[in-house]
């Protein structure tokens, strides 16, 4: 176990200065198991790509990136159980070496598996929940620094895939996994608005996984990504006709080099390099930006976009793009698509905490007739009341927190606020 006395240590988009007085890496599962007997209050940290402060805490964080990284495949049950601070690169590039895959993964292969899942992390497709879904198992130290097993037939499980730390630290994980598969990406730019409008379902369920980027402009969706799953059928929806132009090289939905994202132009390739939006040998992005996401019933997708697009000149200034992405329900009690198929609005704004501040809470207040449910991992002006009013589990999530911490060992200033 290494102690490591925390200096100024950052976010990795750097909008949030950690206060942690200390840094624990242990190395062993039994560490971390002695390393919170020993500790007062303590907070797991994953990849640190969290906007907000959830993995904060005024005292102890630890980070669990120097456990061994274990990848044991089961065939019979089809499930790979990893170990949790390993990011989904390197558990993509190990499935995929061996002939297996994951049926979904975040736009970033960079994050830590239990990280994102325990924030409610999703990618794209109608028929694909968040990442968290695909947990059948975990491992958990608990507040007396005792290790559980959490099973697939155990009652508390869909309280576990989307924790928020609250529960325990996780130590492994237990995903769901199928044969690999092929994916190619091609990329569509300028879809006019009236062609999102009439056709944003047909377009958004005629692949594996879609994404569409806008500024809410007068460009309409300026980017659509169709991902298509060779072992399925072919896309059918012809956006070239409904006004879209096909890109003829590469596009990055940001502003960096396209050198970082995943290969498009309908070349196919693995699942691992496809269905992320950006190769996880590259920096995804400078960093100096600010995340807010918000997922709304599936239903409410064209509307939620009218009332959206008049606030394009107010967000033109620090939005560098706006992804639509649609999720299938999840049947875990904190996962932003619990019980509902959704659309997911992200915003990735450039880093100007004050104006970004200003610019969620005007959305909130425009989103708020379509019942949004704010991203675990990234900013919100949701206070704890209207977090209870969309999250119809979160009492009762709280009270298992309270059951299994009851001395508050996890908790920290986030969780305070969530929980009350």
């Amino acid at each position: 176990m290494t102690d490591v006395t925390a200096t100024t240590r950052t976010n990795w988009a750097g909008n949030l200065t950690y206060r942690a007085r200390a840094l624990e890496r242990p190395t062993s599962v039994a560490a971390v198991q002695a390393l919170v007997a020993a500790t007062p209050r303590l907070t797991a940290l994953g990849s640190t790509h969290s906007f907000n402060d959830i993995a904060d805490t005024d005292a102890v964080q630890v980070t669990l990136a120097g456990l061994p990284p274990v990848l044991e495949i089961d065939t019979a049950r089809r499930v790979v159980r990893v170990a949790a601070g390993m990011t989904h690169a390197q558990v993509a590039s190990g499935l995929e070496a061996r002939g297996w895959a994951l049926a979904n993964l975040a736009s970033l292969p960079h994050i830590s598996t239990a990280g994102a899942v325990a924030t409610g992390t999703h990618g794209s497709g109608v028929r694909n929940p968040s990442l968290a879904q695909a947990v059948v198992g975990l491992d958990v130290v608990r507040a007396d620094g005792s290790l559980d097993h959490v099973a697939v037939d155990d009652p508390t499980l869909d309280a576990h895939r989307v924790a928020l730390g609250a529960l325990g630290i996780v130590t492994a994980v237990e995903l769901a996994i199928e044969p690999s598969y092929q994916v190619a990406t091609t990329v569509h730019l300028d879809l006019p608005w009236d062609a999102v409008s009439a056709h944003f379902d047909q377009v958004m369920s005629d692949a594996y996984s879609v994404s569409m980027f806008t500024a809410f402009d007068d460009r309409g969706a300026r980017q659509v990504w169709t991902k298509h799953r060779l072992d399925e059928p072919a896309p059918d929806v012809d956006l070239v006709a409904l006004g879209a132009r096909t890109a003829t090289g590469p596009v990055h939905p940001g502003e960096n080099d396209t050198a970082g994202v995943t290969e498009q132009g309908g070349v196919p390739g693995p699942w691992s390099e496809r269905l992320p939006h950006f190769r996880s040998s590259f920096t995804p992005s400078t960093g100096a930006e600010i995340q807010a996401e918000y997922l709304l019933p599936a239903a409410a997708a064209v509307p939620a976009l009218d009332a959206l697009r008049p606030l394009a000149e107010m967000l033109a200034p620090i939005l560098i793009a706006a992804e639509l992405r649609t999720v299938a329900a999840d049947t875990a009690w904190l996962a932003p698509s619990s019980e509902r198929a959704s659309v997911g609005v992200h915003c990735t704004f450039r880093r100007d905490a004050d104006a970004v501040a200003a610019a969620v809470a005007r959305i909130e207040e425009v989103l708020a007739p379509f019942d949004p449910r704010p991203h675990w991992g990234k900013v919100s002006a949701a206070t704890p009341e209207r977090l209870h009013a969309a999250y119809p589990h979160l009492a009762e999530f709280a009270a298992l927190a309270r059951d299994l911490d009851p001395a508050g060992r996890f908790r920290n200033g986030f969780l305070d606020r969530v929980l009350s």
